[in-house]
């Protein structure tokens, strides 16, 4: 049996980051990975679909460029020429990713965990002071007859697909907005079921609501309080509204309803204890119930974000001392316009208890917003007793990265009178929205 200090089952960002941290560190460490390095968030999510968006943004930004005095005569989409450049990105980053592990020893196969407590890969078995179960998670697929005709994520995003006329996605979360936002703008009929009453539940309910506007704008339809009951042959999905039974055609269905995990064989049997929606439990330092053994990532179900099982497993196997604070976690959107959040929703601050106020403003308050064309507005939520602020919600271009600044905000326990008052943000940029939209709860002290 040949032992190591640290055992990673998964090749993706909650495994591959930190078995080369840890390697450099000096540890042996062996990572197993059943499939490609990179895990689904550079094979078949993160990557593809932003390369994907990519292509996206530029349509519409030619689209767009007689307001800016470009003259233009529009734009077609080679859609296989836009495969192809995803693939190609993918597989340099899939190259960086081996490269990157270079001193920790891959090993190839499906593992298993014995009731010993060691790791089996085809017929050979491993052991280490340390295990750190990162292995991530799958479409899920509705229980309903004719689901089987439906594609998944996964499958658009392999490039084996010719670009559908008409295009119904079952379930308006990030993932299903980020598709209907490509499809779209590439020219695709686009439908959207969701089952909640706005779509990006979780999200700011301001937030959602504007971006399915605009959306709608684009041409995207959408039901929503929506259950799909039925996919006949010929890509017909039969639903139900509280207005009845109506029904919507495609030449294809992407069924876009959340994520299950991938559990490995055995963990049961080990005394790794599973919650009751088939996640692998783990506390706060990701330990799981077996000593020893810990999870980070998808599996665990805490927050299903690539980020997220990078600094899980950072906090499960102690990375160098850091301590990553799993509490604040941005989240986005990559449609156009964007949509992105940190910290706490209004929503839940008022389900938890907390009392909490909420200041906005519009894109139109920034020179270079306006410059730049954008549209779209940032809400800060903070607390009226000690200011601080909880968290921040932007709709617009560029709010994944404006987030990026709130969450260290956040972090370092920031008031909103601080932000309005005394950090200094550069002109003209869209990162002025932030103290623009705080300087509005100055006069509710």
């Amino acid at each position: 049996m040949e032992k190591f200090d640290i055992l990673i089952i998964g090749g993706g960002p909650g495994g591959y980051e930190v078995a080369a941290e840890q390697a450099a560190a000096g540890h042996s460490v062996a990572l197993v990975e059943r499939a490609e390095l990179g895990g689904t968030c550079l094979n078949r999510g993160c990557i593809p679909t932003k390369c994907l968006c990519a292509t996206a943004s530029r349509v519409l930004s030619i689209r767009s460029a007689n307001e800016f005095g470009i003259k233009t005569d529009g734009a077609t989409v080679d859609y296989k020429a836009a495969t192809e450049r995803m693939r190609s990105v993918v597989d340099g980053l899939r190259e960086s990713v081996a490269d990157a592990l270079k001193n920790v020893t891959v090993i190839r196969g499906e593992a298993s965990i014995t009731p010993d407590g060691s790791v089996a890969v085809d017929g050979r078995t491993y052991s280490a002071a340390r295990v750190l179960i990162a292995t991530g998670s799958r479409p899920a697929r509705l229980p309903i007859p004719g689901a089987e005709y439906a594609l998944t994520s996964d499958d658009f995003l392999s490039g084996t697909h010719e670009l559908p006329k008409r295009l119904v996605i079952i379930g308006g979360g990030v993932i299903g907005i980020e598709f209907a936002s490509i499809y779209n703008t590439l020219g695709v009929d686009v439908t959207v079921l969701e089952f909640c009453r706005e779509i990006l539940p979780g999200f700011d309910s301001d937030v959602a609501k504007r971006l399915r506007m605009a959306l709608q704008a684009r041409g995207v339809r959408f039901a929503t309080g929506a259950q799909a009951t039925s996919i006949e042959p010929g890509y017909r999905v039969n639903y139900t509204t509280r207005r009845g039974e109506e029904t919507a055609d495609a030449d294809a269905v992407l069924m876009a309803t959340g994520r299950v995990p991938i559990v490995p064989a055995g963990v049961c049997e080990a005394g790794i204890e599973l919650t009751e929606r088939g996640f692998i439990a783990v506390d706060e330092s990701m330990r799981t119930t077996r000593e020893g053994f810990y999870a980070a990532g998808d599996v665990t179900g805490i927050c299903m974000l690539a980020h997220a099982a990078t600094a899980q497993a950072r906090v499960a196997l102690g990375s160098d001392g850091q301590e990553p604070e799993l509490n604040i976690i941005p989240a986005s959107v990559f449609s156009v316009p964007e949509a992105s959040m940190v910290g706490l929703t209004k929503e839940q601050c008022e389900a938890h208890g907390v009392e909490c106020a909420t200041v906005r403003c519009n894109y139109a308050a920034s020179g270079k917003a306006l410059a730049d064309g954008a549209s779209g507005f940032v809400k800060i939520v903070y607390s009226p007793a000690t200011r601080l602020i909880l968290g921040v919600h932007v709709l617009g271009e560029h709010a994944s990265d404006l987030v990026a600044e709130a969450a260290a905000l956040i972090y370092g326990m920031t008031t909103i009178d601080e932000l309005a008052t005394d950090l200094v943000h550069g002109h003209p940029t869209l990162s002025e929205l932030l103290p623009i939209a705080a300087k509005s709860a100055l006069q509710h002290t």
